[in-house]
């Protein structure tokens, strides 16, 4: 199926919400030695229709899986921007079969002083 002019927004969705993490993440001196928390939100866009008529793990987006391959990448990485962290996570998430395209929304909650967190989104498409 080409899916180049596909609508996303109709697409069946599998949704992560809220996956706390710790990395070494941001440009200060201080942020370059200690672990920081950082808040992951992942929607994949996929298609159900094979794996609703199956009941097959093999057919859909083992999602159990990415998230343990999201933490490893995650808590191994020491990244300077969360940009390039959203990125690499998009990624990851695009290298699974099925995974058509993927909204990224990573912040980091304790960034500035007065917000509840801060943080960037990214759509990407395979």
């Amino acid at each position: 199926m080409d899916y180049s002019n596909f609508d996303y927004m109709t697409m069946d969705k599998i949704i992560i919400s809220d996956l706390m993490l710790r990395c070494i993440i941001g440009i200060n001196p201080d942020e370059r030695i200690n672990k920081q928390d950082v808040l992951i939100n992942l929607t994949l866009y996929t298609d159900f229709s094979k794996s609703i008529e199956s009941e097959d793990i093999e057919d859909t987006v083992n999602y159990k899986k990415l998230k343990l391959d999201i933490m490893t990448l995650v808590e191994g990485s020491s990244f300077l921007l969360v940009e390039k962290l959203a990125s690499t996570i998009s990624d990851c998430c695009l290298g699974y079969k099925g995974v058509k395209a993927v909204l990224v929304k990573v912040e980091k909650p304790t960034a500035l002083r007065f917000a509840r967190s801060v943080g960037v989104e990214i759509f990407r498409k395979g």
